[in-house]
């Protein structure tokens, strides 16, 4: 089993390879959120009684996006084939329960996650769609671990070290999610909004990682690299923090205090730090030019 995950760690390393239907179910997300936005601009929303169509145009667009960058990342993790498969076939199988549960249920008028129906059909679907979700947020556990072994590090340190700050993101994310389920609603004392934590953890899997990829293309020397992703991890936890200590406050975001200003600023720094990973990409100060831009994907 060693020597497999060895052989694997040997052959991958490039963002999505061999991660096709993982990416095809991303795109089937983004597929299904055009649908329930074209419905939503022509007939509303909300479906008695208590549908609500533009949730699960926001539901399946998010999913999407999360498969897709689970896809580009999952290469990385320097696990072994089996381990690769057995993550992707669950993995896979989650999410079509859960864009079917989301869209279908909010087309009949049922809320999937916050069931209100006495139908034994919608309950079942609500109650297995809890599980369905905790079983999402155990397997990315698992998946956000391998990166926090020397392996994965070894393998792409830069980027490695960015997904570890990804990671811990993501487990806030998945909080929140717990978080609005415990409160049966994403709302919480006079103006706070849990979905704002929430959505803002997942998105570090993208922000991340991509000043990774462009401190990989810059000729800045390794230190120089791991400080730029260092900012942007530590800065987008902090903003993250400030986030759901304001949301905890029970006080929306967009208010002008200290928490939402200073959670702002974070964030700022840390786009502040990829326009510089972009900048010095941008100039080809790498030796090897367009080559190494390549086949370093």
């Amino acid at each position: 089993m060693q020597g497999d995950t060895d052989q694997e760690t040997k052959r991958s390393g490039r963002l999505f390879e061999g991660e096709k239907a993982l990416v095809l179910t991303g795109i089937l997300g983004f597929i299904l959120a055009a649908a329930c936005g074209i419905w939503t601009l022509i007939n509303g929303g909300e479906v008695a009684p208590g549908g609500d169509v533009s949730k699960a145009f926001s539901f399946d667009a998010a999913l999407g996006i999360f498969l897709l960058s689970t896809a580009a990342i999952l290469p990385l993790a320097a696990v072994g084939r089996r381990s690769r498969v057995w993550f992707r076939r669950f993995y896979i199988g989650l999410a079509l329960y859960s864009y079917c549960a989301e869209t279908v249920q909010n087309f009949r008028g049922v809320n999937p996650r916050f069931v209100e129906s006495d139908s034994v059909f919608d309950q079942t679907v609500g109650n297995i769609f809890t599980f369905v979700a905790l079983f999402l947020v155990l397997f990315y556990v698992y998946l956000g671990a391998q990166f926090f072994r020397a392996r994965a590090y070894w393998l792409r340190p830069e980027m490695a070290l960015s997904i570890r700050y990804a990671m811990i993101a993501v487990t806030v994310s998945f909080a929140a999610g717990i978080w609005i389920s415990a409160n049966q609603g994403r709302f919480i004392g006079a103006e706070g909004n849990i979905i704002w934590l929430h959505g803002l953890g997942f998105h570090a899997l993208q922000a991340v990682p991509l000043v990774a990829w462009l401190a990989e293309r810059t000729g800045a020397n390794a230190r120089a690299r791991r400080a730029l992703i260092h900012t942007t991890g530590i800065a987008y936890l902090l903003g993250l923090a400030a986030t759901g200590w304001q949301t905890m406050n029970g006080h929306a975001l967009m208010e002008w205090s200290p928490l939402p200003i200073a959670a702002s600023v974070c964030f700022l720094v840390s786009m502040a730090a990829g326009a510089a990973a972009l900048r010095r990409a941008a100039l080809g100060t790498r030796p090897g030019g367009r080559e190494k831009w390549v086949s370093g994907l």
